[in-house]
């Protein structure tokens, strides 16, 4: 057995763990080759992280592909991003299918060209009813933009009456947010040695450890994410409380 995964206790797996992936571009610009290839070679880093996830029993695994800063890329760098989400989600639905992974996706999915939201909803759709593991993609997302979202959508209730402002509490916000139907982030981990949390998941990390690593994302493989929920066992979580009360609690 490998020896980082007999450190790991499978009874202390993070339930929800989110990643920021990056450093494509550096790894790409390394190799002397254009952006796209870092883009090309990260899908082999999503497919083993997910696969030795799943294998411990992380239930929710969430990955920031592409920001609503994104947009703002080079229009051939954003179009072949988009191709290769489209080509990508059609490839994999049938190992979706077999390792019953359900796909989801958080963001302005409606600001997608309208081919990738025609593939993207359709292997939503097609996984559904899978329950092995979750892997939710997100896609033209801003934690920013999907709170203001959610104020405003709750306002509108207030001004309804739907909803009375005394009301107005944690489960309330959560329910309107992209992330609804996920539970809050346990782990989050960003590659490329960068420390920044870069406008995702605000709301939902609150109380997430965080782990940054040196390697760019296209080399990202499993030792590295044995090593990052190896620190995240080595912590203690504690939630506002003291250490002596959770060892009473325990």
């Amino acid at each position: 057995m490998n020896e980082k995964l007999q450190r790991i206790n499978l009874q202390n797996i993070p339930n929800h763990i989110a990643i920021i992936m990056d450093g494509n571009g550096r790894w790409a610009k390394s190799k002397g080759m254009q952006r796209v290839f870092g883009h090309r070679n990260a899908l082999t880093a999503i497919r083993e992280t997910a696969d030795t996830a799943s294998e411990l029993g992380v239930k929710f695994l969430t990955l920031y592909a592409f920001s609503t800063e994104n947009w703002s890329r080079p229009k051939l760098e954003v179009d072949a991003l988009m191709s290769l989400l489209v080509t990508s989600l059609k490839k994999e639905l049938p190992e979706f299918q077999r390792k019953n992974v359900k796909i989801n996706a958080i963001g302005s999915i409606d600001s997608l060209p309208n081919n990738a939201q025609k593939v993207l909803n359709s292997v939503i759709d097609a996984t559904k009813n899978n329950t092995n593991f979750t892997l939710t993609f997100a896609l033209s997302y801003g934690s920013r933009e999907e709170i203001v979202n959610a104020i405003k959508n709750i306002s509108k209730k207030v001004v309804n009456k739907e909803i009375e402002i005394e009301k107005i509490n944690d489960k309330i916000i959560n329910n309107h947010l992209y992330t609804f139907n996920l539970p809050d982030v346990d782990l989050l981990i960003r590659t490329s040695g960068e420390q920044r949390i870069s406008n995702y998941l605000l709301w939902q990390i609150a109380y997430a450890e965080l782990y940054f690593d040196d390697v760019l994302w296209p080399d990202f493989r499993k030792q590295h994410l044995y090593d990052a929920i190896i620190d995240y066992q080595n912590r203690e979580r504690r939630f506002g409380k003291t250490s002596e009360q959770i060892e009473t609690n325990e």
